[in-house]
Order: structure tokens, then sequence, then C-alpha cells
């Protein structure tokens, strides 16, 4: 069944996108502000993301967290949201026939939040503990240091929660700057996926989210470097495995190659019939995880593969890694593999856009960052459409050894080696 996403502006400003599902029984609401950690400065480093937390803590109508959750929780339904470097999330899913009260209640939120300065204190240390927790987890530390490698003291490479002490030191007042910055026309879209129509998703949302103010957001810092900024970085710890990451400047959101850059990333590491799983843990059992994944940007990308492996065995590790990573850009990909990654690519794809939740989040991502929902068929058809040239000529763009980036978590962390594993003068 095609799938066709309908997108309406309304008499404000906001953009309003619904992808019905006839067949769902619940819809999916989320609303994408174009707001995330890449604009913060250096003292507010993690304001975002604190934001995002308190704007469910109590609202004039519901003056307490408890009271927001019992309203979306109560009808059976979900309530979150997310922060990422460049937008923020708010979405709830409910069933079809509360699709108002989902709406309601992300407006209530986003208008009337409180930010009560007692609740801004409470919810302060949540956010600190939360920070310590990645902390704690090598695996997601070790992707933070690869961000760090990546774009060193650039808000990319930042940590979206930031830090203890400047999570410690922000106020009411920063939290209303950044409303007044980001949270406004054109920088928000309301998107809603399920059983659902347009004529009435656009109904409701006019009834709550009135004409509000328009937001002209700061200028970022562009990314300008296409190496990273650090070779490599570790961190010792007394655990028993070594958490490694390696990642490379990749493509920006709008890329033209960003559909051969996807079938590449899944011959590369993307389940267990790829190069990387067949390397490094079938034929030499070096690591139990191993996989790469893509991330996109407005002006920026990066390829990164992770793994867990014994101490002992991280230097070969790299090495196998970084072989790969030149095998893939010096030999061309032959018929047999490029069609098993295409079908991979095209089939997860699809697969992975079968909920209200899916369709709802891609179609509002897709319009903030993109301006226009791409068509799931044309996704397909671009896919299809990627012949072993276009693969030679991305991995030639990307995987080159003086690109890649190494962070490793682990014991007996010498820098100088780690220098050495990703070939630093």
């Amino acid at each position: 069944m095609s799938v066709n996403s309908e997108v309406s502006e309304l008499s404000g400003g906001l953009r309003v996108v619904t992808t019905p599902m006839p067949s769902a029984q619940s819809v999916s609401i989320n609303v994408f502000v174009g707001a995330g950690s890449r604009g913060e400065e250096e003292r507010t480093k993690g304001l975002a993301h604190f934001l995002e937390h308190m704007m469910f803590k109590g609202t004039p109508k519901r003056p307490s967290a408890i009271e927001v959750a019992e309203a979306i929780e109560g009808a059976g339904g979900v309530l979150n949201a997310y922060t990422a470097k460049e937008m923020t999330c708010y979405w709830n899913q409910v069933p079809d026939d509360r699709l108002e009260t989902g709406i309601e209640v992300l407006a209530d939120m986003l208008h009337n939040a409180l930010l009560a300065p007692e609740e801004i204190d409470r919810e302060r240390s949540v956010v600190q503990q939360e920070i310590k927790r990645t902390k704690d987890q090598p695996g997601a530390w070790a992707g933070e240091l690869l961000g760090q490698a990546m774009y060193g003291d650039h808000p990319m490479g930042w940590s979206t929660a930031g830090t203890e002490d400047t999570v410690g030191a922000l106020s009411q007042a920063d939290f209303r700057d950044w409303i007044r910055a980001w949270y406004g026309v054109p920088n928000v879209v309301v998107s809603v996926a399920g059983n659902t129509s347009a004529d009435v998703v656009n109904s409701v949302v006019r009834r709550y989210f009135p004409n509000g103010h328009s937001a002209t957001p700061p200028a970022v810092a562009p990314v300008d470097s296409d190496v990273p900024a650090r070779r490599s970085i570790g961190e010792a710890r007394p655990i028993a495995q070594a958490n490694v990451a390696l990642g490379m400047p990749a493509l920006p959101r709008g890329d033209p190659d960003r559909y051969a850059l996807m079938i590449l990333n899944s011959s590369l590491g993307r389940g267990m019939s790829s190069r990387l799983f067949r390397e490094v843990r079938e034929r030499r059992g070096l690591a139990y995880s191993i996989g790469s994944a893509v991330s996109r940007h407005s002006d920026t990308g990066m390829l990164a593969i992770s793994a867990g492996v014994s101490p002992e065995n991280v230097r070969e590790a790299v090495q196998v890694i970084t072989t790969e990573l030149e095998k893939l850009a010096q030999e061309r990909v032959g018929d047999e593999e490029l069609t098993k990654a295409r079908d991979y690519t095209v089939g997860s794809f699809r697969l992975s856009l079968e909920t209200p939740m899916a369709l709802g989040q891609r179609a509002g991502e897709n319009l903030l960052t993109l301006g226009e929902i791409e068509p799931i068929e044309s996704v397909v058809e671009k896919l299809r459409a990627v012949e072993t040239d276009d693969i030679s000529r991305v991995a030639r763009r990307i995987l080159r050894r003086e690109r890649v980036a190494l962070s490793v978590v682990g014991p007996d962390i010498e820098e100088e080696e780690l220098e050495e594993m990703v070939g630093a003068g």
C-alpha cells in the first residue's frame, strides 16, 4: 500500500504534515523544533536537552509532571521526547479516537510550560544523573569521545546533554531566551500519522496551536573541515572489555550520494552478512558486537563503526577494520554483493516504516530539515538505481585513512598507541 503525506501551511505559517494510515488504530503526534545542541554556546551546553525535560514539568492547566503524563497515559498512550544536534522532538501516541487529546497536551506543554525555579532545580539533578549514566556506559561514552575527536571544540562535538557544571548553572532566563530564539515558525513542524485525515488534523491543530510568535534562529558555526579535529582519543578504565569506535566525516543530509552511502554502509557493517561482521567476528572471533551506522546533519555527517573487543585485541581489530575500509575504497564491489546490499537496504528501509510512529517521525523530520517529504517509493527507486560505480565513487570520497578518527574506552589505554593505530604521523 502506498503512503502519501499531505503538507499544509496554516494561516500563522505553522507547517503541518498528515500521513493517513486507515488500517491503524492509533495516531502518532510529533512536534519538531529546529533547535538542538548545535545552537548552544560554551556556557549553555545542555540547554536544549534540559529544556526538553522541563516541558514535561507542568502547565497552569496541569501543574505537575504527573498530571501531564496522566493526560496521555490515561488514554493508554505514550508520551516522550528527544533532543539531537539540530532538532528537538516532542511526541505522543494515542488511540485514534483521542487525537484531540494528544495534540492538545503537546500544545499545552510547548506554549504554557511553567518552568518553575523549584522544578528546574529538582530536574537539574535528574539531568546530571543522566550525564553520569552515559559516562558509566563505556560503549556510549566511546561514542561521545568519537564526536569530540571528529569535531573538536565545535558544538557538534559537544555532548547533547551538556556537562554537570553547565547544567548546574542554567537558569529560567536561559530557557525563556532559548524558547524566544528557536521555538517559533517557521522553525516548528507538526507531524501526525495514523488513522486520521489532513482535514481533521488541521482543524484540531488550528484550535490548539494559534498564531504564535515567529522565530529567526541564530546562525550556527559551520563544519568546514573534511578531516577529524583529532585522530584519536582514549580513556582508561578498569573494565573487562575495550569499547572501540571509529568514524570519518561523511555526507550532509541532502547530498545526492546519500543513497549510495546507505548501500555502502549496509555492505560494510549492517547485519550478520556484512563485511565487518564476517571478518571481525565470524572469521577472527575478535568481537561479539560489531557494526556501522550513518548519521547526517545539515552540512556534515559521519560514518561510525563500533565494536567491543578484548583489550589485547584492540590493535588487531582496528587494523582489520581499517583494512576493510581500504578494500571498499580500492576494489570494486561485485555484482552479487551489490545486489544483496541493495536488497537489504531497500527491505530494511521499508520494514522501518510500518508504524504510525515511524511514518510520523520521518515525515516531520523530512519537512523540517529538507523542506519537503521525499516519497518512500522515490527513495526505493533511487536505492535500486545505485550501481557499482556509485559505491566506488562514494567509498573513495569517504573511506580514506587520513579521515579516520578512533576512540577507545577500556583498560591500559595509551594515547600514542591509538595514534599509531590509525596511522597518524
